[in-house]
Formats: structure tokens, sequence, C-alpha cells
């Protein structure tokens, strides 16, 4: 009998691993974007560049310890384990996302800083922290960071960076995005779909950036918000939000939220079928965005 339990749980174990190796490789990725702040905090000169810097070694060590120890474990990535990598993914990323938080923050217990990091990568937009005026940049530029991060999906963002780590990243694409054929294919490899995702998002984000500087927004005010706007996250750098500003021009400029709220799968399939001399099935799948235009314009 304790043979059996112990054939069934190195079978656990065996099943487990291979996805824990592959979120030791996206540690990596995660340690990667907490330099950003981290070099916010170090352009503000603000309280806050030894907890990112910290937070961000640690990831990086952790995840280059487990990558090391699970390497005999690598190998393709089977559909049921892309869906138990997406929610480890999540939690994970949720878990490193609130540690600066916490330790920046010592009367903030990690429960509400947990609260705080998944409320910016789920876009929820609520919010646990007071007093957001007087917040250090580099944590403020974080929560965007996050709401942004979390607009178009860590996943995708991890799908685009896993073929250059030796991992495919089919299971994955497919286990997180909502609302589109599996089957079909937009671009000869998905990784090339999330990098097209991620640069048509990318490339909103920076005109709406722009934009709200032209109505008035500082440059730092401008990029966070320009981030949250596109990403519906709901996110502001002041307690008072849009009010803050008083300012119908940067309200207007805020309509950016309308193209947030637009599907970018359907575009990329509405200009492949039309590169391609009109493929009625793929024509379909931009219906959503077309009926969305009409019923707001």
């Amino acid at each position: 009998m304790y043979l059996h339990k112990g054939f069934r749980l190195g079978g656990a174990v065996s099943k487990v691993m291979p996805i824990v190796h592959v979120l030791s490789k996206l540690g990596l990725l995660f340690s990667l974007l907490l330099a950003v702040p981290t070099l916010m905090s170090y352009f503000y000169h603000d309280s806050a560049f030894l907890v990112f810097a910290y937070t961000a070694l640690t990831v990086l060590l952790v995840s280059c310890v487990t990558w090391v120890l699970t390497l005999r474990f690598n190998r393709e990535l089977r559909p049921r384990d892309g869906f138990t990598l997406v929610l480890m993914l999540w939690l994970a990323f949720a878990v490193v996302a609130a540690m600066p938080i916490y330790f920046y923050m010592p009367s903030m217990s990690f429960t509400d800083a947990f609260f705080e990091a998944m409320s910016g990568l789920t876009t929820t937009g609520a919010t646990v922290i007071s007093g957001l005026d007087t917040l250090a940049p580099s944590v403020n530029f974080w929560r965007h960071m996050l709401n942004w991060l979390g607009g178009m999906g860590i996943i995708v963002l991890a799908v685009a960076i896993l073929p250059m780590l030796g991992v495919g990243g089919t299971q994955l694409f497919k286990a997180e995005i909502p609302g589109m054929d599996k089957e079909s294919k937009m671009a000869p490899r998905i990784s090339q779909v999330a990098k097209r995702l991620w640069f048509a998002y990318a490339l909103t984000t920076a005109a709406a950036f722009v934009s709200l500087h032209i109505a008035g927004m500082g440059w730092f005010d401008a990029l966070c918000h320009a981030m949250s706007a596109v990403a519906l996250g709901g996110f502001s750098t002041h307690d008072d939000s849009v009010a803050y500003f008083d300012s119908v021009a940067v309200e207007w400029t805020l309509m950016f939220l309308l193209s947030g709220a637009v599907s970018i799968l359907p575009a990329i399939l509405l200009r492949w079928a039309t590169a391609l001399g009109g493929c009625i099935g793929r024509m379909k799948n931009a219906a959503p965005c077309c009926w969305f235009c009409r019923a707001v314009f």
C-alpha cells in the first residue's frame, strides 16, 4: 500500500514539475518587469528603490534555482498543463507584484497588498491605498503598470516571450484567450499573434500618452493614465481621479477608453481576411467589433 502511494505521489510530482519549470522561466520575465519601476524609482529618487531592487533580485535568484532543479522535467506542455500554468502564473505574478507594495508600506497587510496587485492585474480598478497624491512615484507607476499588463493579459505577454526560452505557447494561449476560434491560425505562429497584439496595444497606449500630455497632464500623470485608460483599469495617480485635473480636454481625451473596449483579435482577423481576398468565416469574427462601433457612434 505504501509503495502504491509512493508511485502516485511520484506521478503527481512528475506532472507538476514541467509546469513549475516553465513557471521558473517566466520568473525571469517578472524580474525584468520589476526593473522598470526600479529605474523609475532611481530617476525620481524616491524611497522605494531598494524595495523594487531586492524584490527583482529575489525573484531572479529563486527562478534560476528552480529552473536548475527542474531542468530534467523539461518537456512540451499538454493541453491540461496549459490551464494549470495559467492558474499558477496569475497567482505567482500577483504575489510577486504585491511584494514591493507590501514592503514599501509597513502599515499595510499582505492581504491588502495582494488585493491591490490582483486588482491591477485583473483591471478591476478597486484600491485600498489612500493618499495617492503623495505616494512614491515608482509605486504609483507600478500600480498602473500592473493595470496595463493585465489589460492585455500577462499570459499573452508570456506567450510572446516563451519561444525565446524554448517553450511553445500554444496551449497557454488557448487556455487564456476568450472569444476566438482556438483552432484558427491568424498568423504562422501563436507567438507572432501575441506580438501583433502587444504592438497594437503599445501603439494605442503611446497615442493616448501623447494626447493626454497635449490635453494638459504632466508627463508622469499622462503616462500612468494612458496605461490605465487603454487597459480599462480605472487606477489614477490622485485620490480624486480624473476630477483632480478639472479639465474637459482631459476627459474627452480619455475617450481612448473606447479603444480599450474593442477586442484587438477581430481587427487582426479582419485584416488577414481582407489580405486573403475576403474569407467570410473570418469576417464574421469581426462582427462584435462592428456592432460595438455602431452602438457607440
